[in-house]
């Protein structure tokens, strides 16, 4: 049997021999974590509406101070773009902002009861510890929009993040807890091992990740009787109809595709060319890819940055053989784990690229004879994250809207991109439980009680 790893440490993807943390794995102690969050629970909901809307102001007011130093540490732990990094971080803000409202929002109603006088109330009340079990793609937002909901309406938390993330994690929490009393907002580092410690031990569970760790996620919060939400993936669609603005597609969808090297739940995998829009689809499709800037990810010209790791990059090169690549972009001399942005056709079916999310710079173009064939290749994927679709009608579009089994439909947009203040997450294979962000998070870290008082 092979031992937990003891620290945990996280490299440049854009220059691997640099590391940028190395911590001690929380090993045993996540539980007292979890524990002394628990203790803390109490107090922290009890402290009352302002004291809660206070904290989460000031966090938000710390991420955006610091919001230069956060960006750079992003860039270098786990490759994201600078633009999309300042973007990141600068939402991440906007998130604790967002939130510090929820706590004077009502927190039940008042009903009229069927027999006689007397009062009946509804009143949504925390969990107790929230344990979030995030990714390393978006290191501040994510933990963001799980974190501050939860504390918003009363609970603790315990964030165990990515290891590829871990720096990111530690120093959100340094910001987090200037604002918040000791215990109510933790960080435990590790790999497996402690995400099962968070999965065992707290009162609400939401995880972003892999659909098989998902799975086991969900299976193991579900047999302990606790509130799980799960958002695992995507393998998402891009259909363009002939009277789309083409070059205007062309441009959102090689985004889609490439930006942050492909590594987003809602990154477009799949490219569903309608009728005649194929011939000039491929071709300003394959220009757009060729054009992007692929490089350095502290440069703000920079679009595609490196893979995360070896073993992603290994997994893209893997993957592509069995398709005909039609376009490649350039890879940059160097040290990093850079993949060149690639759209592929005459892809066989039964392709990874068809059935799994890849997580990379790659696309597979395909086309289809009408619109409700594009929607049933669409809908063929056990995914239902989100769908973009491309075309100067609103007939088309409403098409899309209702037949589309994806929880997100962005119209003349590229599938990347999302609202926090509104809900997020997706159906079939992409999600469990509840909706993200949005006013949808504040259900799901509490729980309704109905009170009968009768004279």
């Amino acid at each position: 049997m092979t031992a937990a790893p003891t620290s945990v440490v996280s490299h440049n993807p854009a220059d691997p021999s640099e590391v940028v943390s190395d911590v001690p794995a929380a090993g045993a102690s996540a539980a007292g974590a979890v524990e002394r969050a628990r203790a803390a629970q109490p107090g922290w909901s009890e402290a009352g509406a302002a004291v809660r809307s206070t904290a989460l102001s000031a966090v938000g007011a710390a991420i955006e101070a610091a919001s230069g130093e956060l960006a750079a540490l992003a860039v270098r732990e786990v490759g994201k773009p600078l633009t999309e990094a300042r973007a990141e971080v600068a939402r991440a803000a906007a998130i604790w902002r967002y939130y510090a409202q929820a706590p004077y929002e009502p927190t039940g109603a008042v009903h009229e009861p069927a027999g006689g006088p007397g009062l009946l109330l509804t009143r949504r009340r925390p969990h107790g510890v929230a344990g979030l079990i995030t990714p390393w793609n978006f290191p501040f937002a994510i933990p963001s929009w799980k974190a501050a909901p939860a504390l918003a309406v009363g609970n603790t938390v315990v964030l165990k993040p990515a290891p590829e993330a871990t720096a990111c994690a530690l120093r959100l929490a340094e910001l987090v807890r200037r604002a918040v009393p000791e215990a109510v907002f933790t960080v435990v580092p590790g790999g497996a091992p402690e995400g099962g410690t968070v999965l065992a031990t707290a009162d609400a569970v939401s995880f972003t990740g892999s659909t098989a760790v998902g799975g086991l996620v969900t299976r193991a919060a579900t047999a302990r009787g606790v509130p799980v939400q799960a958002e695992t993936g995507g393998l998402n669609a891009a259909i363009v109809l002939p009277d789309a603005d083409i070059e205007r597609a062309a441009a959102h969808i090689a985004s889609a595709i490439a930006g942050y090297a492909g590594q987003k739940c809602t990154a477009t995998s799949r490219v569903i060319a309608v009728g005649a829009a194929l011939g000039p689809l491929r071709e300003a499709l394959s220009e757009a890819l060729r054009a992007l800037p692929v490089g350095d990810p502290a440069d703000p010209a920079t679009v595609c940055g490196p893979l995360v790791s070896g073993r992603a990059r290994d997994r893209f090169d893997r993957v592509l053989p069995g398709a005909s690549v039609l376009a490649a972009g350039h890879v940059p001399e160097g040290p990093g784990w850079y993949a060149a942005p690639t759209v592929v056709e005459k892809v066989p079916a039964g392709h990874p690229l068809l059935t799994e999310e890849v997580f990379a710079p790659v696309a597979a173009l395909l086309s289809a004879d009408d619109l409700p064939h594009a929607v049933r290749i669409a809908n063929s994927v056990p995914y239902g994250l989100v769908t973009s679709v491309h075309t100067a009608g609103l007939e088309a579009a409403l098409h899309g809207l209702d037949r589309l089994d994806t929880g997100m439909i962005r119209v003349n947009a590229p599938s990347t991109g999302v609202d926090f203040h509104l809900p997020f997450g997706g159906t079939k294979a992409s999600g469990h439980g509840p909706r993200e962000q949005g006013r949808a998070a504040l259900d799901f870290y509490a729980s309704s009680r109905t009170y009968t008082l009768t004279p």
